[in-house]
């Protein structure tokens, strides 16, 4: 490809490549809440075992989760999240809660996340200069990467 043919460089579709695939963030979702266990995986998740171990491969290899022996006889292993994989727990609260406001009734949440003050989390992304919430009217962008502008690449 020419390089006005390459897509934009992009973090969002780097951390795609490693978290989008199918049952990926459920995976991550499991091992946040506890379990990290295979089976647990598999009955939690509902993805096929193949497909499973393929992802918490992948997962490992990104530094997401870690892999950990919990029985020598059998050998079964269990997975948790490192720093990485927990800064990318509020990412799965911020799906949550989208899913929970458009995709659901108020009393249809299958899942409700207590914050440690004792009131339900509604996540919010804030400034960590300004502490302000983030809205999509009070941001300004700006390209970084050579070549590239925010309507896309620049003239060759």
């Amino acid at each position: 490809m020419a390089p006005n043919e390459q897509p934009r460089p992009c973090s969002i579709a780097d951390t795609l490549a490693i978290v989008g695939e199918k049952y990926s963030l459920l995976v991550l979702r499991e091992a946040c809440l506890g379990n990290g266990r295979f089976d647990q995986l598999v009955r939690n998740i509902g993805a096929p075992r193949d497909i499973l171990a393929t992802r918490l491969r992948r997962l490992v290899d990104a530094g997401i989760l870690t892999k950990g022996l919990y029985s020598d006889h059998p050998q079964r292993f269990e997975y948790l999240p490192t720093q990485a994989g927990l800064e990318l727990e509020p990412v799965l609260m911020i799906l949550m809660a989208w899913g929970d406001r458009h995709l659901r009734a108020d009393d249809d949440r299958p899942m409700v996340i207590e914050h440690a003050c004792g009131n339900v989390l509604v996540p919010a992304v804030t400034c960590t200069a300004c502490g302000g919430t983030f809205r999509h009217e009070g941001i300004t962008s700006h390209a970084q990467a050579p070549g590239w502008t925010l309507k896309g690449p620049t003239a060759a």
